[in-house]
């Protein structure tokens, strides 16, 4: 039997029509058909609002504007394409066949997800940007062993250099290095009387009463994963309808500052430094910007194409139900 899948909307004529139609020729080709309206998810009215009605059976696809004899003759190609295949293996055909008719929790599960990610992500992104303020709130609370636990969690995601971090609860919300000229606050090696290129020291320097206590993640990163959590707001709020930006367009505007910024540090990280090599160290604004565009950028470029997954699993995955209720009402019915 040859499954028919009609995507509809809502107050649309030519779709009541390409029923009527398809219906009319259930007697000289035998179908099943089911129908989908897609006015409640917005992603699939985006993608075939304007091509609606839509006709799907098996790899053939219909687009408006269609007439019956179109029909006719996918249907015909449908009927065709099946005879051959059951000819060529026809377990293979029914076990198929079988596979459509239930939904299992696999397919429960990838359902779930296709219509719920970006929630997924967003919450994640929140929890992950979030949960390195709690450690000097932590800190700050004398809750040390909890707060060194968070520590620990982030230190392979972040080097956690204390003149690249936030502060909480101290006299200064940074203490960025001699080196980056950012006047009128107090200087990481003063705080921490050691010198800057000690890196390891500056991983280890968590804090105290006086100057406060560091963020989990370093300037940079909080705007990285802040600002992809800001964009995931973003796209929820405009109805996932934002295209993806092109590659290029990634490359240059989200992975070319950061880049040119991160890597122009890493001399500066190196005790005697040759002359000849760049000196220079970031400003914390400088950080935030960079990090801040990348991250934006970077799921303006990733969110869309995501969506985009979705949108065919959560298609999918309708016209799989629509099948089963209508299997199910044929055999009441029978």
């Amino acid at each position: 039997m040859i499954n028919v899948t009609l995507y509809v909307r809502a107050q649309c004529p030519a779709c009541e029509k390409a029923e009527a139609d398809l219906k009319s020729l259930e007697e000289e080709i035998p179908h099943r058909l089911s129908v989908v309206s897609v006015d409640h998810d917005q992603g699939l009215m985006q993608k075939l609002g304007s091509y609606l009605p839509v006709v799907e059976i098996g790899p053939y696809h219909l687009r408006s504007p269609f007439t019956r004899q179109d029909l006719k003759i996918m249907l015909s190609a449908a009927r065709d394409r099946i005879d051959q295949i059951q000819r060529v293996d026809q377990d293979r055909y029914q076990n198929r066949l079988d596979k459509g008719g239930r939904m299992s929790s696999g397919d429960r599960t990838s359902r779930f997800i296709s219509s719920h990610y970006l929630a997924m992500v967003n919450i994640f992104l929140f929890l992950y940007v979030g949960l390195p303020f709690l450690a000097p709130v932590l800190m700050k609370g004398g809750q040390e062993l909890a707060a060194n636990v968070i520590y620990k969690i982030y230190s392979p995601m972040c080097h956690q250099f204390a003149f690249r971090s936030w502060f909480l609860f101290g006299e200064q919300a940074y203490y960025p290095r001699d080196l980056s000229g950012v006047s009128g606050v107090v200087a990481y090696e003063e705080i921490a009387g050691t010198s800057a290129v000690d890196i390891n020291a500056a991983r280890a320097f968590l804090g105290n009463e006086v100057v406060g206590y560091k963020v989990a993640l370093c300037q940079r990163d909080t705007a990285i994963y802040g600002f992809m959590l800001l964009f995931g707001i973003v796209f929820a709020l405009t109805g996932r309808r934002m295209r993806s930006l092109p590659w290029y367009v990634w490359v240059v505007l989200g992975m070319g500052p950061i880049a040119l910024d991160g890597f122009s540090q890493l001399p500066g990280l190196t005790a005697n430094l040759p002359d000849w090599l760049p000196n220079r160290e970031s400003t914390p604004l400088l950080r935030v910007f960079t990090g801040g565009l990348f991250g934006w950028v970077t799921a303006w470029y990733l969110f869309p194409m995501l969506e985009e997954t979705a949108r065919e699993a959560r298609k999918f995955f309708y016209r799989k139900e629509a099948a089963i209720d209508r299997n199910s009402i044929e055999n009441k019915n029978s």
